[in-house]
């Protein structure tokens, strides 16, 4: 991938988080496949409950990469949150903005710590947030990922067999309906 094309998606998911947190909500895991260096599009994981469920959904979110035929998958995730979601415990930096730059031939973990700044509380406890970006620790080929996104890593280059004239389109149209929110781009919008 192409420094320009990588800091364009290290900046959607650093506005993404900046966006999200002074609402008082930390994002879900995001996948961002690429085919031929082309953008697919943005998958954001689906409502989890807490366990298996959480596991398992994020794993899924290699889906549309592998039914898209990626060559690169970049996944964004929020230390803290994917390690209470899937009852893990918590490795690494955290809060902290992790994404992994992965091909079938390796992976590249990328960690851009943050401090929370308060902005506000809602009456109801909700905290608003601005994140104070830290520096980042150098970049870790082969860094150990947590077992959910390692598993979407896998499964992103696992090509998916489907017996359907429409591979592509069909994943995409069911894991909308099991509540993934998919953002495609016009190249691979059908």
């Amino acid at each position: 991938m192409d420094t320009r094309m990588w800091n364009g998606l290290v900046g959607v998911a650093k506005e993404t988080y900046t966006a999200s947190l002074s609402e008082g909500v930390v994002p879900r895991p995001l996948m961002m496949p690429l085919v031929r260096g082309e953008l697919v599009g943005l998958i954001w994981v689906r409502p989890l409950k807490v366990g298996q469920d959480a596991l398992a959904g994020i794993a899924e979110l290699a889906n549309i990469a592998a039914a898209a035929g990626a060559d690169e998958v970049v996944l964004a995730w929020e230390t803290h949150d994917v390690a209470t979601a899937c009852e893990l415990p918590i490795v690494g930096p955290a809060p902290c903005l992790n994404m992994v730059l992965a091909t079938p031939a390796g992976h590249v973990l990328h960690q851009f710590p943050y401090s929370e700044q308060l902005l506000s509380r809602s009456s109801q406890g909700w905290a608003s947030v601005a994140p104070d970006w830290r520096p980042a620790p150098e970049p870790q080929p082969g860094g150990e990922l947590v077992p959910p996104i390692q598993a979407a890593v896998n499964f992103s280059f696992t090509p998916i067999e489907l017996d359907h004239p429409d591979p592509f389109g069909v994943t995409v149209m069911l894991m909308e309906e099991d509540g993934y929110r998919i953002s495609l781009t016009e190249a691979f919008a059908r």
